[in-house]
Order: structure tokens, then C-alpha cells, then sequence
């Protein structure tokens, strides 16, 4: 396979292959292996619906509560495509390109099994709506999390039948004046088919590995961001000792005293006599908060590349064994809880960097009030953290779990639901609110480690705050800090 290529099939794909896939806008295909897959059990299925009188749910009868209505064979692509516009019920705000793609690959990568009776061709297309970045209008609330992402992949299924919306060339355009330009025909989807599109977990999927690729950055920035706090407050370095790690030895808590470490070695400031006896809690403890968020972190990271390397639609068609099961894999509840608790570990990295930012600004440790040189006729730092505090009560709001909610739906046959999608988006609310709050203890720290001059801090610290200090300048003066604070803010979108 070509190297700006990522192939989809039944192996395992990787995280760091979904970095990449996003990262260098790499295309994808499947492979011919995953071809023959979804040819086999297409076939199987045909032959199966020719022969047999038999009721198969979603298939040959309707929907939900409907379950038992059956479905002759001529209203079978009527069925499908009714089913696709009926259910692209969303609302909201749109969902974001990146994770629009993510949904489309994710879609892909579950129908590469063939074990969801699809047709060649509407795999083909969605690979062809990916390569081509022809991104279907999807929105952001719909979806209960459990008869699969409903509403969401109706409204990421719908251009396969001409339908809906879509963003193409920064534009957002109909579905039909796209596929003219393209000469695409709309697919005709056969028995299945839309069930098989919109049952599964790839909204909660998607959003749940964009995130993990967003905290992995911005775990590495809170432990530099926390690096140049710790000697700008003039800690002790006594609480990164690797002794007192071993004796609690949590994977997280030793990779980060570890890096906290590596990124100080060389301080002239740490280094330097004190004359404390012990630092607060936001800066000595450190390694244990942010290494339980990197342990959690870990967690979530197993769940969701299990999830994306499975099959969540339904039912489930195994051509070998003479088999079609329904069930319920299209439930979201793994993927629930896994981003409520994500939601609340990234949360604590906000809530702990606040507490730092306000321990600089509160003129100790020889730092001027405010971290300005003339605190009273300038207001300095003091609001930065005004903002910071507000948005650690809006996460902590915002981490109240949405999986612990169920309302039952399509007449009490779905009965208990995840709610995942919700737990879905608030969970990146809480992780652009963290970056937020990081940008404004940055912010705090390169200000406030001026005033330690001439001591310098570390090599790798000092050069992270001379490039910062290209971005935005030292304030010796009140001026428009909201500025400052979004040029900051993109500042973290790089790597740490």
C-alpha cells in the first residue's frame, strides 16, 4: 500500500496510525482481502432472503417497536432509505471536519469486516466521500448513544442516496450539486444496508479518538506548562524524587515526577538554597494528579481502540456459520463511561493549573503582586485568573456524568441508553476549556519566571519561553490581556 495510504480491514488498526491518518491528511482504501469479506456475506445475505421466509430484524421487517411489521421483498431499498430519512433528526451545532472524517474512516473500518451484509459499492463511495473530502453536515445532538449513533450517521449516510448536506471545497453545499460535479450516481442501497450505516458507535468513536489525540498533547504541555510554574515559584525539588515514586508506584505518578525531572535538570533556579520547608499541594503533588489523568488517559485509550476494531452495527451476519443474530452491540455504555471519566481526569488538569496561576499572581516567594512591576496603577495578572476560575467551575459543571442518565425510547422497546453522544460532546467542551486554562498558566509562568533573573531556568524550559516570548511579549504595562491569552491559547495547538 502506498505510504500516504492507510488500508482498512479485519487487522487491528492503531492509535498512532490514526494520528498520522489525520495529521499528514493521509487517503484511505480497503483492502482486497476486506473486499471479498463484504462481497461474501452480500452474497450470502441475497441468497438467504431468496430462499427463506423467515423474519431477520432491520432486515425484512421495521424498526424499534416495529420489529414485528414485516417488509415484502420489492419495498426492501424503499425500507433502507426511509430509514436514513427518518432517522437525520439532529440538531445543534455542526460537527467539526476532523471528526466528520474520523466518522467516515471509523464507518468504513467496521463494514471491512463483512459481517454487516453491505454492497461493495456503498463502501466504496463512503471511502471515495473520504479521499475526497466530501464531508456530510452532521450535528452535534441527536443521538441517545445506544440503537447505535442514530441520528448522526443518518445524516453521515444521506449522500449516499443523494441527500442532505454536505462541506466540500469550504463550501457547504446539497448533496445533489456535489455528486453532479463529481458524477457520482446516488447507490441504491439493497436489504440492510441502512440499518447496517446508522446502527454503531462511531459518532461516540470518533469524538473519542480525536480527544485522545488532543489530551495526548496537551498531558505532555501540562507537565512543561507545570515545569516552568515549579521554578517560578521557586519550589522544592525534594517531592520529584524518584525514592518516594517507587514506594507508590503508579505508571502515571513515575512517568511524570520522571519528566518533571528531565524538564528541570540544569535549573540554576532549582538548584538554588531554599527556605521553605514545603510547597502547596498544586505544585508538590504534581506527578500524582497528573499521572492519574495519564493513567486514565491509558484506560480510555484501550477502550476505544477496542471499539474501533470491532463491528457495532446490527444484526450480525456470519456467512460461514449459517448464521444472522441480532443484538446489541451497537450500545454505547463502554463508551459512555469511558468519556465521563476522561471528562472529569482532563478536568483536574485545569483544576490544579488554576491553583498554580493563582499562587503566582499572590506576590510570595519574592514575586511582585499581580506579576507587575507597579501592582495599583496596574492590574497586572490579576484578572487571567479570574477567567481561569470561571472555567474550572464551567468543567466542573460540565463533568457531571452523562452516563448515569437513561430516558426510554421507540415506545419502551429501547429502554435503557448510554447517552455516550452527550458524554461524547461535553467531554470536548471540557478538553478546549483545559486548553484554555493551560494557555493562562502559561501565560502566568513566563511572566512571573522573569523576576528570577538573573537566575535562569533549565535549557529545554528556557527555549519553550523564548519561543512563547516570539508570540507574545513581556508585560511591563496594563494592556488588552485577551490578546494575549488567545495567542497563547494557539501556542498549545503545537507540540509540547
Amino acid at each position: 500500500m502506498k505510504d500516504n495510504e492507510l488500508p482498512l480491514d479485519g487487522n487491528p488498526t492503531e492509535f498512532e496510525q490514526l494520528k498520522e491518518l489525520l495529521q499528514f491528511q493521509q487517503k484511505i482504501s480497503i483492502t482486497p482481502t476486506a473486499q471479498q469479506q463484504i462481497i461474501k456475506c452480500r452474497e450470502y445475505l441475497d441468497r438467504k432472503l431468496e430462499t427463506t421466509q423467515q423474519l431477520f430484524y432491520g432486515i425484512n421487517t421495521g424498526f424499534g417497536f416495529l420489529q414485528n411489521v414485516k417488509i415484502d421483498n420489492d419495498q426492501l431499498e424503499k425500507l433502507q432509505s426511509n430509514l436514513l430519512k427518518s432517522h437525520a433528526c439532529g440538531m445543534g451545532e455542526e460537527v467539526p471536519a476532523s471528526i466528520v472524517k474520523l466518522m467516515l474512516m471509523l464507518k468504513i473500518k467496521s463494514l471491512s469486516y463483512g459481517h454487516s451484509g453491505v454492497q461493495i459499492d456503498t463502501v466504496n463511495r463512503l471511502v471515495d466521500m473520504y479521499n475526497y473530502n466530501v464531508l456530510p453536515v452532521i450535528y452535534t445532538q441527536g443521538s441517545l448513544g445506544a440503537s447505535g449513533d442514530l441520528a448522526p450517521l443518518s445524516h453521515l449516510s444521506l449522500p449516499l442516496i443523494g441527500l442532505g448536506e454536505v462541506n466540500f471545497k469550504n463550501t457547504k453545499s446539497s448533496t445533489k450539486a456535489v455528486l453532479d460535479e463529481l458524477n457520482w450516481a446516488p447507490i441504491k442501497l439493497q436489504s440492510k444496508e441502512g440499518l447496517a450505516l446508522i446502527n454503531g458507535t462511531q459518532f461516540m468513536s470518533a469524538y473519542g479518538i480525536y480527544l485522545l489525540i488532543q489530551a495526548e498533547r496537551l498531558l505532555d504541555w501540562a507537565n512543561v506548562i507545570s515545569a516552568i510554574s515549579f521554578d517560578a515559584f521557586d519550589c522544592l525539588s525534594e517531592p520529584l524524587n524518584e525514592h518516594i515514586h517507587q514506594l507508590r508506584p503508579h505508571k502515571g505518578q513515575l512517568t511524570t515526577a520522571k519528566k518533571i525531572r528531565e524538564l528541570l535538570d540544569g535549573s540554576k533556579i532549582s538548584s538554588q538554597k531554599k527556605v521553605q520547608v514545603q510547597d502547596p499541594y498544586s505544585f508538590r503533588c504534581i506527578p500524582q494528579v497528573h499521572g492519574a489523568t495519564q493513567d486514565t488517559f491509558d484506560y480510555v485509550q484501550s477502550v476505544f481502540m477496542k471499539e474501533i476494531n470491532a463491528v457495532t452495527d446490527n444484526p450480525n451476519i456470519f456467512p460461514d456459520d449459517d448464521l444472522i443474530v441480532s443484538g446489541g452491540n451497537f450500545h454505547g455504555q463502554p463508551l459512555a463511561l469511558a468519556l465521563d471519566f476522561f471528562a472529569i481526569a482532563m478536568s483536574e488538569l485545569a483544576s490544579i493549573s488554576e491553583r498554580r496561576t493563582y499562587q503566582l499572581i499572590g506576590g510570595q516567594r519574592g514575586l511582585p503582586a499581580f506579576l507587575v512591576k507597579n501592582p495599583g496603577l496596574h492590574s497586572g495578572f490579576m484578572i487571567p485568573q479570574y477567567t481561569a476560575a470561571g472555567i474550572v467551575s464551567e468543567n466542573k459543571q460540565l463533568c457531571t456524568p452523562a452516563s448515569v442518565d437513561t430516558i426510554p425510547s421507540s415506545n419502551n422497546q429501547e429502554d435503557h441508553v448510554s447517552m455516550g453522544a452527550n458524554a461524547a460532546t461535553k467531554c470536548k467542551r471540557v478538553m478546549d476549556n483545559v486548553q484554555k486554562v493551560l494557555a493562562i498558566e502559561l501565560l502566568t509562568a513566563a511572566q512571573a519566571i522573569e523576576f528570577r533573573k538573573p537566575l535562569s531556568t533549565s535549557e529545554p524550559l528556557q527555549k519553550i519561553i523564548a519561543s512563547f516570548r516570539k508570540v507574545v511579549t513581556f508585560n511591563d504595562a496594563d494592556r488588552v490581556m485577551h490578546e494575549d491569552m488567545e495567542k497563547a491559547f494557539s501556542f498549545l495547538n503545537k507540540e509540547a
